[in-house]
Formats: structure tokens, C-alpha cells, sequence
């Protein structure tokens, strides 16, 4: 959104490449804790082994046969596609042991750290085993391991998965941190951010011979194998103090203590939006400009591509400033749902893969581009749709509707809740769901309408008494009012020209939040769901809030 907007808009073909191939590069280069670290144990050689008390374990693994099923539908039906193992039964193939088996450590022998580079394993199309257990000691020479990050690292000729006391973080586009990252490359995996003396690990390495599509005429055996300490996972020092919060209200300094700073935690996007806390403990965001969706893991400071072509994939995507996804949030069982610009629909990634079209189509018309999404409690999704994803806006020739609703997607029927607005954007609910926000920036009003409004939210979902709760024609840049976030006291978080401008349940303005990038949309995160990440422009930013807010798979707040 923003004045990016017209930007795109005059250069979007130059922009979109340049911008594309600069996310890539910064993102795919960019490492867990590629800083150089205050010790290491390196675990091939006795002295560091005794550092640590590692001990190493090989077994060779090997093929079995397995009964299984082929793929049927889900056990009551339901399904379109068979997904589940409920079809015929068949014969296939097993690797053993299994990481977690019973069996699992009955087959290791010890071998010494300098005989890691023997090779193992039969050649060809086989897999090894290996196992280290290790103990956080006082110290590292001169160096005192309380309280630092601890990062295991390996790197196995040829690939590599790596299970941390019977462990593995997964998730959908990994690579690296557990799951294999590539050829040869080093695998690496955050240990503990907080080390305590006596601190025990047992860490079991699969080691594959590959490439598989063509088998080499070599063995398994591992190049190098480390753990660093470091007093903290390095970040930018310019990165953490950047910013300033603006108190107008003293309320304020009871939701943010004084003092606190704000910091940059990524950059080298193109345009960063629609950010949700994931489940599994880090942070999804789009880049609706390069057509991707990525990974922010606050435990090791690595982002990844979670999604590429999330929003869109037809042929004229040169034409479009913003195609790809936009808002996202997750649903209760953990499934992602995605507002995709460019596709102009809602649609849900189902635990087994598909896609799931919650919404396309109003009264036979297609979407402009859904842009923001909510959920209620009760699992109902709410979403705006402004035409800010085509790529002429209101005057696109393939607009369909002559309005930007509000939406809700309730028992699988898609209903309009409201058509008030000239330009719907950001939406947020009140903890107790009684009223429900929406930020309206409407560019064919000359003076670019930017105001929030309130309706009040009836049994049915629906929405009625939509009134301005507050406006914003007071701010001076011609930039959108965007996205927004709700705490669980009710104070609201609103991505305003000028920055994140914070309101009380009342309407009375506190105060704001300014980055060096205007931020266009927000989410709560960490563990307790007390960071506020703000997703501006090129850049990731957080900053603590005292009070924090609901996640969206959650019941109630944390």
C-alpha cells in the first residue's frame, strides 16, 4: 500500500525484478549465526570432544520391508482427494532404525572423533547413523558458556538430517536447521539460547550418500563438526536502537516502558506485509511485490522462503505491482490461510497440502484483491478487498466489483458484511469481539480519506453502526492507512502515515511508533505474544509490549 503504490505503479516491471533479485540473494546467503563465534569445541578432535564430553556413535541403517497403504480418504469421508494411508494395503520400504524407535540405540558403536572422517556406510544408496552426546561445560578455555548460544554444526559428505534429543523443528520450505540443506553444505542447529553448566544433548545425525538421482561410487563420512559459543547470535549492533517512540499520552509508558528500543531483526525485501505468528514458534510475512512468503525464526535470526509463489502464477505477472499474498493468518488446527492478490481469492493449505478456495467470488463476481484477514473466535474469517493489488487499482479493466467490501466466510458461505468503505485495509477485533475495526484509505476521495472506523459485531457475525472511531486526516503524508493490531487490554496499534500511531479503547491517541520505514502492518509474537513485529517497507522490525495480544490459534489470550 503506502506511496509505494504509485511508484509501482509507473515502474513496476524495472522494480519487481530488481527488488526480486535482491530478496533472494539477501535471503538465501543469509545464515544462522554466520558471526564469528567467542569459542568452539570442535568435536573431531580429542581436545575438543573432552571440552565438552562428546562422545560419537555410527551404526549403519538399512532398507526393510514395510507393509503400507496407498492413499484413500479420510476415515468419515470428506475429502476430494485420497491423502490418507487408507487405501490397499502394499509393500514398500523402510529405513531402520527410526529415529524414537525402541531400537534405536541398540546397533551404535563408539568410534573416536578422529576417526570421523573414516568412511561408513555400504556405498551407493545407503545411510548412516550417526549419534554425539554431549554436556555444556563451566568453561571453554578462558571463555565462561553461562548464559550464551550454543549452535551445533556438521557438515556430512553428502546430505545430512540432524535431531536434537529426539527433536526436529519442520516446517514447509526449510532447509537447513535440522532438515537437509543441501550438498555438502553445513547443516547447523540452535542448541539452547541460555546455556547452563551440565546442559546435556544427545544429537543423532542421518548421513545419506547422494547425489541419489545418480549414485557416486563414495562412502559417508563427516567434513567437519562443531559447537559455537557465542555471547549472543550476532545481529547488526546499528540494528538494535533504531527508532524512536513518541509519548503523547502518559497511559502510554504502562503499555510501553519507557526506555524500551526498537529493533530491526531482517532486511533486503522488496515490500513487507500481512505478518502471523506461527504455532510452531516463528513469524510468517509476505512480500506481496516478489510473489513470496517468508520465515522469521527469532531463535537464530534466520529468514527463509516459506512460499514462493504465494499470491499468484499467471502469465501476465509483469503487469502487476503487487501480486503476490498479502494478509495471512492460521486457523486453530494450524492451517495457513492466504488473501492472494493476484489470484483475487482467500484460499487455506490443508494439513496434507491442498489448497482449499474459502473464497473467489461474490454473487458470480470475482474479488479485487483480498488484502487483510482476521479470525473470530469462533473460527469465522473476516477479510477487506480493495482493489489495491490490480494492477490499474480502481480503473483495472478486469475489476469485477464496483465496491471494496468487507467480507465474512462463515460455514463455508461467503457473505459481504459491509460496503462503507471506499478503501478497506486493515481489520482487527476488540478482545471481547464486540466491535470490530477496519483502517479505510480511499484514493479517488481528493483528500485521500484515511479513518478508522467501529462497527459492533452481532451474534451472527454480521456488523452493523459502522462509525468513525477515529480520523487521521491530521497526519500529512499521502500514504495509506494500513494494517492494525489489537492488544488484550483493547488499545490499538494502527499503521498511519507517520508510523504506528497507538489508540486506547476509548479513541484517545497515546502515542507513536516511528521506524526509519513506515510500517504497513503488524502481528504479536514470541512466546508470550508480548513483541509487536512490524513489517515495513524492505525491513522486519519488533519492539516489547507490555500488555500483548491474542494470537490467532488462540482461544484466549496468553
Amino acid at each position: 500500500m503506502a506511496r509505494i503504490y504509485s511508484l509501482l505503479k509507473i515502474y513496476a516491471l524495472l522494480l519487481a525484478a530488481l527488488f526480486a533479485a535482491i530478496a533472494v540473494f539477501s535471503q538465501e546467503t543469509r545464515q544462522l549465526a554466520v558471526d564469528k563465534p567467542q569459542a568452539i569445541a570442535d568435536l573431531r578432535t580429542y581436545e575438543g570432544a573432552a571440552w565438552v564430553n562428546a562422545k560419537w556413535y555410527v551404526q549403519n541403517a538399512h532398507i526393510v520391508d514395510k507393509e503400507f497403504n496407498l492413499p484413500g480418504p479420510q476415515k468419515g469421508g470428506g475429502d476430494a482427494l485420497p491423502l490418507y494411508p487408507t487405501g490397499i494395503t502394499i509393500k514398500t520400504d523402510l529405513l531402520q532404525p527410526q529415529i524414537g524407535a525402541a531400537d534405536f540405540d541398540k546397533g551404535f558403536a563408539e568410534i573416536k572423533p578422529t576417526e570421523l572422517e573414516s568412511r561408513q556406510g555400504t556405498g551407493l544408496f545407503s545411510f548412516v547413523w550417526y549419534k554425539v552426546d554431549i554436556t555444556i561445560p563451566e568453561m571453554i578455555g578462558k571463555f565462561t558458556t553461562h548464559g550464551t548460544t550454543a549452535v551445533f554444526e556438521i557438515v556430512v559428505d553428502d546430505y545430512s538430517e540432524i535431531w536434537v534429543n529426539g527433536k526436529q523443528m519442520q516446517g514447509f520450505g526449510q532447509s537447513g536447521n535440522g532438515v537437509i540443506a543441501g550438498y555438502n553444505t553445513r547443516n547447523r542447529v540452535l542448541l539452547t539460547d541460555n546455556a547452563k553448566a551440565g546442559d546435556q544433548f544427545s544429537i543423532a545425525i542421518l548421513g545419506i550418500n547422494g547425489t541419489i538421482g545418480k549414485l557416486p561410487d563414495n562412502y559417508i563420512w563427516v567434513r567437519n563438526a562443531v559447537v559455537d559459543f557465542y555471547k549472543e547470535l550476532p545481529v547488526n549492533p546499528k540494528w538494535k536502537d533504531i527508532g524512536k517512540i513518541y509519548t503523547i499520552d502518559e497511559k502510554l509508558n504502562n503499555l510501553i516502558t519507557p526506555g524500551t528500543k526498537i529493533e530491526k531483526v531482517a532486511d533486503g525485501f522488496s515490500f513487507t506485509e500481512g505478518p502471523v505468528w506461527h504455532p510452531d514458534g516463528y513469524l510468517l510475512f509476505s512480500d506481496p511485490n516478489t510473489n513470496t512468503i517468508y520465515r522469521y525464526n527469532p531463535k537464530n535470526h534466520n529468514v527463509t522462503v516459506y512460499m514462493s509463489h504465494s499470491g499468484y502464477t499467471g502469465t501476465d505477472i509483469g503487469e502487476y505491482g503487487q501480486p503476490g499474498s498479502n494478509g495471512l493468518t492460521i486457523d486453530k488446527e494450524g492451517r495457513l490461510i492466504i488473501d492472494q492478490h493476484g489470484n483475487r481469492r482467500v484460499i487455506r493449505i490443508e494439513k496434507k497440502g491442498p489448497v482449499t478456495i474459502l473464497a473467489d467470488k461474490i454473487d458470480g463476481k470475482r474479488f479485487n484483491s483480498p488484502n487483510d484477514i482476521v479470525l473470530k473466535n469462533d473460527g469465522t474469517v473476516y477479510f477487506t478487498d480493495p482493489p489495491y493489488g490490480l494492477p490499474g487499482f480502481f480503473n483495472d479493466p478486469g475489476k469485477e466489483l464496483d465496491y471494496s467490501g468487507v467480507f465474512m466466510i462463515k460455514n463455508g458461505k461467503v457473505q459481504l458484511v459491509s460496503k462503507d468503505l471506499g478503501g478497506p485495509n486493515g481489520l482487527a477485533f476488540s478482545p471481547d469481539e464486540k466491535y470490530f475495526y477496519v483502517t479505510n484509505w480511499d484514493i479517488r476521495d481528493i483528500h485521500h480519506t484515511k479513518t478508522l472506523w467501529r462497527y459492533e459485531v452481532q451474534p451472527d457475525g454480521t456488523l452493523k453502526n459502522g462509525k468513525v472511531f477515529f480520523d487521521f486526516s491530521f497526519t500529512e503524508d499521502d500514504e495509506a492507512l494500513d494494517g492494525m493490531k489489537v492488544d488484550k487490554e483493547g488499545n490499538l496499534y494502527v499503521s498511519a502515515p507517520g508510523g504506528v500511531w497507538i489508540l486506547s479503547a476509548e479513541g484517545k491517541l497515546l502515542g507513536k511508533i516511528v521506524t526509519p520505514e513506515r510500517p504497513a502492518n503488524m502481528a504479536w509474537g514470541d512466546e508470550d505474544g508480548k513483541t509487536l513485529y512490524l513489517t515495513a517497507h524492505s525491513s522486519l522490525y519488533k519492539i516489547r509490549v507490555n500488555t500483548g495480544g491474542k494470537f490467532s490459534w488462540q482461544t484466549s489470550n496468553p
